[in-house]
């Protein structure tokens, strides 16, 4: 029975992430904020409920060592919480949205990838997977998302360090560039795009995201996906920027 943590687990790519690792026959710690969310998630399923806040060291500690209690291996995490904040022009965003921005997408995913590094490092047999949701942002800027880029570029580089760093302890990491999956963040988008009048953009079912991230959990840990981009067949994503 294999093992994993999903980040941002209650909602959207993360849920439907989780939902396929269930379905594949996975234990999955389920971690989030909001508690209620998670145990809809896990009903009926081979799940752990993991209240967590991303952003606090303790939170992800105390995630991760309930999730090992007893020597239960971790042998992936899907590390995705991440947030987006209001669309604008550099000047325009507050330092409060910006700091924000760093403490889930970027320090969050840091405390997360640390914690579980730690655990894979030290469980026997050693070893395990880190999969970073990095976003297609992390190349490839849309206009007035200063926030939200800086912070995926920096999970590139995040995502690079990790996969030099636990070579010598059999942990594999890569990164997933996701672009316009159907959740229900991106239903909003597209129905504000259409309330303005503006050309709704191409989408794809999230759960061609979830079936990539499982084969990239899948792979034997001697062979690694570091980089994988996923999207929209029609995604205006190759010439913007």
């Amino acid at each position: 029975m294999k093992r994993a943590i999903v980040t941002g687990a209650s909602g959207g790519i993360g849920r439907a992430v989780a939902e396929r690792l269930m379905e594949a026959g996975w234990t999955v710690g389920l971690v989030a904020r909001r508690r209620e969310l998670l145990e809809e998630v896990a009903e009926g399923r081979d799940a752990v409920v993991l209240p967590c806040d991303v952003t606090s060291p303790e939170d992800v500690e105390a995630a991760f060592a309930s999730f090992g209690e007893g020597g239960a291996p971790l042998d992936f995490l899907f590390n995705n919480a991440g947030i987006f904040t209001p669309a604008a022009p550099i000047d325009e965003v507050s330092v409060e949205n910006w700091n924000k921005a760093v403490a889930v997408n970027l320090t969050g995913m840091f405390l997360c990838a640390r914690a579980a590094f730690g655990q894979m490092r030290h469980q026997s047999p050693q070893g395990g997977r880190i999969v970073n949701n990095g976003s297609v942002s992390a190349d490839r800027p849309r206009e007035g998302s200063v926030t939200y880029t800086a912070t995926k570029h920096g999970v590139t580089g995040l995502t690079k360090s990790l996969s030099l760093d636990g070579r010598p302890f059999d942990i594999a990491a890569g990164q997933i560039d996701i672009g316009n999956a159907e959740t229900e963040m991106v239903a909003t988008l597209k129905a504000r795009e259409l309330e303005a009048g503006r050309e709704v953009p191409p989408t794809m079912e999230v759960r061609h995201v979830a079936d990539a991230v499982l084969a990239m959990a899948e792979l034997p840990l001697s062979a690694n996906v570091l980089f994988q981009t996923i999207m929209a067949t029609k995604m205006p994503l190759i010439g913007r920027g």
